[in-house]
């Protein structure tokens, strides 16, 4: 039995569950087909982001960070506390409470509006086996062992990635393991290798250094953080090597061998080989698109070496009616793209108009201190030729900041030498990935530094930093001494 619909998702992601509510919103008749399935087997929306990603990581990072408080930080405060121990079980169970609570939500929203949840394996068919070219055909393995056809007018892929495997280092979910084996641990490693010092790497290594770990990360770059702000990752490192993370560069990889209760790592630096045994490594060195298996063989979807769908601005790929969002597509493996293109898509496919700005898409790493960006890094325009000039500020300086004894780190601003225009902005500290969005904010806006420097800011807070730090770029910072007439 053939189900009609105008719009199929496949994937319930991030990218696919907002595209889909949004379909429903604008009156699209709608189908979310996603496999998905947890630890007990059990179907459940919201992909790798809600499950065994962007959540229950976040849901580790402020756990860790408050045991670490108590047991380090709150005698600053005048708060003494004796006797402090870890119940890894019960911030366990918090994490999956926090990812049922989530779950559950998305399940609910698709019940209010009327979406169908086809809980399954959906792959797209030839479409030269239609003979209307107009409607696309998806047949999905359904969990329960039968099988469905789906035909719809549009197709939104949205089923994003996976983390990388390594021939070297292959994981067997126990002694070697990805980024969801990472937030599982039934017991803190005393020791912790991590291959891969990118976003994931970072965060997880705090998470487990927090907890007790002596964590070693292995990087092959030269450069550490070269994707953000080269004074941001400088201070970033620094940071992080004062914390006790023990970090790597100029480092490759030649093997990791899972023992019985270890893992035997065999590394080159510019020092030569080295072998090395912890009891847990994780593997952290990237992520690669789910598209394998997704359409039959004759279908002409057009995908690269990598596996990425080609699309055009409209998230279109190369055949008609069939679009791809996300992990799926060129551009940063971020949840936040992922679902203003599915709200793109949709809104495109109803007749409407709406665009995303791939120029102004905010990062963040949420270790501690965070680390946030938006728009260019200065060695960007170094590069480009672009004349810019630079304005910072020390949350050293904030008041707000020395109130909570969270001084450490920056807001760096970057404007245009000419228009004053902001290019980018670039923060390290305390609630990094709040603050950011004011900057996405005023750049969508197209604002200068004046701009900013005009406006006014609740005092105390964090976010003073960002005006000051736009003061700071025409010499007028207000808390700091400087030179004045830019950077």
């Amino acid at each position: 039995m053939k189900q009609e619909y105008d719009v199929i998702i496949i994937g319930a992601g991030p990218g696919g569950y907002v595209a889909a509510i949004r379909c429903a919103q604008l009156g699209l008749k709608t189908a979310c087909v996603d496999k998905w399935l947890d630890h007990n087997k059990k179907p459940k929306l919201g992909g790798t982001c809600l499950n065994v990603g962007c959540i229950p990581s976040k849901a580790l990072l402020e756990s860790s960070e408050l045991y670490h408080q108590s047991e380090y930080d709150l005698t600053q405060h005048g708060v003494e506390v004796k006797g402090i121990s870890l119940n890894l079980k019960q911030m366990m169970d918090r994490k999956e409470t926090v990812v049922n609570n989530l779950t559950f939500g998305i399940e609910s929203l698709f019940k209010s509006n009327k979406i169908d949840w086809i809980q399954g394996c959906a792959t797209i068919v030839n479409d030269s086996k239609i003979p209307d070219k107009q409607t696309k055909t998806t047949k999905v393995a359904l969990h329960n062992d039968k099988e469905v056809t789906l035909n719809a007018a549009n197709i939104i892929i949205a089923t994003g990635s996976s983390p990388v495997n390594l021939g070297i280092a292959p994981t067997d979910q126990k002694n070697i393991v990805d980024s969801s084996g990472a937030l599982a641990f039934n017991k803190v490693p005393k020791t912790l290798g991590i291959i891969g010092a990118g976003v994931i790497g970072l965060e997880l290594g705090s998470v487990w250094k927090r907890l007790g770990s002596k964590v070693k990360i292995f990087e092959a770059q030269d450069d550490f953080l070269s994707i953000a702000d080269k004074l941001i990752a400088k201070e970033s490192l620094k940071q992080f090597v004062n914390q006790g993370l023990d970090i790597c560069l100029n480092t490759r990889l030649l093997s990791a061998q899972s023992k019985k209760n270890s893992v035997l790592v065999k590394y080159q630096d510019s020092d030569g080989e080295h072998s090395e045994t912890f009891e847990k490594i994780i593997i952290a060195v990237g992520r690669s698109p789910n598209s394998e298996g997704l359409f039959e063989d004759e279908t002409e979807l057009v995908i690269d070496a990598g596996g990425f769908f080609h699309v055009n601005d409209r998230c279109e790929t190369s055949l008609p009616g069939i679009y791809a969002i996300g992990d799926t597509v060129r551009g940063p493996m971020l949840a936040h793209k992922g679902s203003e293109e599915g709200l793109m898509v949709a809104d495109l496919i109803a007749g409407k108009h709406r665009e995303v700005n791939y120029n102004l898409i905010p990062s963040v790493i949420y270790t501690q201190p965070e680390i946030a960006w938006v728009g260019k890094t200065e060695q960007e325009l170094e590069t480009s030729g672009v004349d810019y000039n630079i304005g910072t500020f020390p949350f050293a300086a904030s008041g707000r900041a020395q109130a909570v004894n969270e001084t450490v780190g920056m807001v760096k601003v970057i404007s245009h030498a000419k228009t004053d225009r902001i290019l980018g902005v670039h923060i390290i500290g305390s609630q990094a990935s709040e603050m950011i969005a004011q900057a996405v904010i005023a750049m969508e806006l197209g604002a200068s530094s004046e701009d900013i420097a005009l406006t006014m800011f609740a005092h105390p807070t964090f976010s003073e930093a960002f005006h000051e730090a736009a003061l700071s770029v025409s010499g007028n910072a207000l808390h700091i001494a400087q030179r004045r007439g830019g950077s």
